[in-house]
């Protein structure tokens, strides 16, 4: 008779364990939130913060889950293809990339096209098509304007450096394509003392190529560099010889350092874009093509000559430092 119970206990051990299995199930049910990779060039230069921090914010604003992943260097083109691969393997529900080789990243986005996960192309463009949209600056443009400056601060004669950055890299092929066009047509009195050397894609290499060229060719008296990495190796080594402020240089893309160098007198000019926003609406763009919206093809985001003339307006100040500490913690 004391065993009988021991059946009663059973039956609400059970009826208390039960809603908690019920519950259970129900939230694996949950709608999984929306992921969207975002994958730069790199991962070290300013620029690359930048995009990051505007893509967090379009994140925060629409609800969905950015995934910000890339490989060092701006030269690895194995290491980007893997990364968009893996998000592809993922599941990912989109992709913003920008591809640091109109080539090789070809075949990578079309596998991502034929599991129906949504490509936007940032920064630089990419053979063929198979994306939604292409975000970026005009690069043609920027290298138009940062050849006019410098020909101005020449006088329309003189001896330059063109450096060039990576081969395959679309965006500073087309800086440098506009630099140096423009500069031919217009100010046909300048000579080229260098046009087709690449420098590379990190500040040590730009800094001993520009070390070698300013041994070569003393008699320089002016240089244009196509992106961040060239601009402040070339910056680096101006000073490093005690040239700086002495040649008239024209850089692409900013950074404090490279703004201190302006602000020094040892930067005459810098042709910026507008990565924080690029990045932003890279998200916003793929998130909108999922939701069954229309979006533009191409998207301009823009490109600036600043100058020491005009470094301290609040709309230059606003573009060359976005507020990126807000959204990248």
């Amino acid at each position: 008779m004391k065993m009988k119970p021991i059946l009663p206990i059973l039956s609400l051990l059970i009826l208390a364990l039960f809603p908690a299995a019920c519950s259970s199930g129900k939230k694996s049910d949950a709608p999984k939130a929306v992921q969207i990779a975002v994958i730069p060039k790199g991962m070290t230069h300013e620029f690359w913060n930048a995009i990051h921090a505007g893509a967090v914010k379009a994140g925060r604003e629409l609800g969905v889950e950015v995934i910000w992943k890339g490989a060092n260097k701006e030269d690895d083109r194995a290491g980007q293809i893997n990364v968009v691969e893996d998000m592809i393997n993922r599941g990912v529900d989109g992709i913003v990339l920008a591809p640091l080789d109109n080539k090789a990243l070809v075949r990578p986005v079309e596998e991502a096209r034929l599991e129906n996960i949504p490509v936007v192309i940032i920064d630089s463009p990419l053979i063929g098509g198979g994306y939604v949209s292409y975000i970026a600056t005009d690069n043609y443009k920027g290298g138009v304007l940062g050849a006019e400056r410098l020909g101005q601060l020449l006088g329309g004669k003189g001896r330059i450096f063109l450096i060039r950055c990576l081969e395959g890299s679309e965006s500073s092929t087309l800086r440098e394509q506009g630099f140096l066009e423009t500069m031919q047509k217009n100010y046909p009195a300048v000579e080229f003392l260098t046009k087709d050397l690449y420098a590379g894609v990190t500040v040590e290499s730009a800094f001993q190529t520009l070390e070698n060229l300013l041994n070569r060719f003393p008699d320089v008296e002016g240089i244009f560099c196509p992106n961040e990495s060239t601009s402040f190796g070339t910056l680096r080594a101006l000073e490093n010889k005690g040239l700086a402020g002495k040649i008239k240089f024209v850089g692409f893309d900013s950074s404090q350092k490279l703004v201190d160098g302006m602000r020094r007198g040892y930067i005459h000019g810098l042709v910026v874009q507008n990565p924080f926003n690029m990045g932003y609406l890279g998200v916003k763009t793929i998130v909108a093509h999922r939701r069954g919206e229309a979006v533009e093809a191409v998207i301009d985001t823009g490109e600036t000559l600043v100058t020491p003339e005009n470094l301290e307006q609040p709309e230059i100040q606003a573009l060359l430092f976005p507020d990126v500490k807000t959204y990248l913690q």
